[in-house]
């Protein structure tokens, strides 16, 4: 069983805010991928599928934590747990200030990077989980970063921001197959970060 874990915040006030954009990335893979339909287990919002891979159809778990973003470790765990699998199964989206918005980075293990959705995973299941980071950019204050991660993505940044969503969807199945590079390649193509094009 594969788990990927979405960040977010549960309550509707939150929807459309910037720390919920891994919610809105499992929403995409779900409809892309015809899952079931949502509903609650290990304390989170559950939907499951089968993904057609090049190494064959695997189940998948996504996931959306209820516990709040900053507790997303206690559901990851639960989940993790049931299915018996180590950090290698579970790939977790979410929101990185550290990248400039639009920008998607693909990575495995490493720190939480003041993250404190990724730092509870890691404290639960370990470190050694891949982590899709979607690009918001920063305030330039760290002071400002509460308000604006719980703020929602501007109109402007729908463009940026539906266009990766899809392309993350659309290239889901070289993720579930193992084929980390090649989704990377694939979602950077299909959805380059605004101002890069060219690159």
């Amino acid at each position: 069983m594969l788990i990927i874990a979405g960040l977010g915040n549960p309550e509707s006030k939150y929807l459309k805010n910037r720390h919920n954009a891994g919610f809105m990335t499992l929403d995409g893979i779900a409809s892309t991928h015809g899952f079931g339909p949502w509903r609650e287990k290990f304390q989170a919002a559950i939907s499951e599928g089968l993904v057609q891979t090049i190494a064959g159809p695997k189940k998948t778990l996504l996931m959306k934590p209820l516990t709040y973003y900053n507790n997303s470790g206690l559901a990851v765990r639960a989940a993790a747990d049931f299915y018996r699998v180590g950090p290698e199964a579970v790939t977790v989206f979410h929101d990185e200030l550290d990248l400039a918005p639009g920008k998607f980075r693909l990575k495995a293990g490493g720190g939480h990077g003041g993250n404190n959705g990724i730092r509870s995973i890691a404290a639960h299941i370990g470190p050694d989980f891949r982590r899709g980071r979607i690009g918001i950019g920063h305030p330039g204050d760290k002071n400002m970063v509460t308000n604006y991660v719980l703020s929602d993505f501007p109109k402007a940044d729908a463009v940026w921001f539906d266009a990766l969503t899809d392309a993350i969807a659309r290239s889901f199945p070289l993720l579930a197959g193992g084929e980390f590079d090649a989704f990377q390649t694939r979602v950077t193509h299909l959805a380059p970060a605004p101002g890069t094009a060219d690159e």
